[in-house]
């Protein structure tokens, strides 16, 4: 499946569960389920300055399968938490060029993200997905 379809299949999913209100409850299930980050990636260079909540999200090399990322993320909000899960889950497995090439306009655009957070918390998404990308460009440098 390529990253477009991921990103349909997602889009789908939030589709189906109609309104805003079950589509939140969905995010914060995905945060809550999302596995805990390890102590030793909680450091400060893998924190999201730019957001409101205290974010965290790390690069790894992924030791099953060469050329691609594995990553771990944490979030004190549950709505960003979800964010991160959902984040992480199209991220992980990918080269950094796959994850370069991810539309995340597509994503956040399908799932109306920027109609339900404030402008600061929609601004802050956006960093996720900034250092994100930006940790995976430092993997390969």
């Amino acid at each position: 499946m390529d990253v477009d379809d991921e990103i349909r299949e997602i889009i789908d999913t939030f589709e189906l569960l109609g309104d805003w209100d079950q589509r939140y409850q969905y995010l914060v299930e995905l945060g809550e389920r999302l596995p805990p980050m390890p102590a030793r990636d909680k450091l400060e260079p893998n924190r999201v300055k730019e957001c409101m909540s205290i974010v965290h999200t790390a690069a790894h090399p992924d030791p099953a399968r060469p050329g691609r990322l594995r990553y771990t993320g944490d979030c004190d909000t549950t709505i960003i938490k979800g964010v991160v899960a959902l984040l992480i889950q199209l991220f992980s497995g990918k080269t950094t060029e796959e994850i370069e090439a991810i539309d995340v306009d597509a994503l956040f655009a399908g799932l109306h993200l920027a109609e339900h957070l404030s402008p600061n918390r929609h601004v802050g998404v956006y960093a996720i997905v900034k250092k994100m990308k930006g940790q995976a460009q430092a993997l390969v440098a």
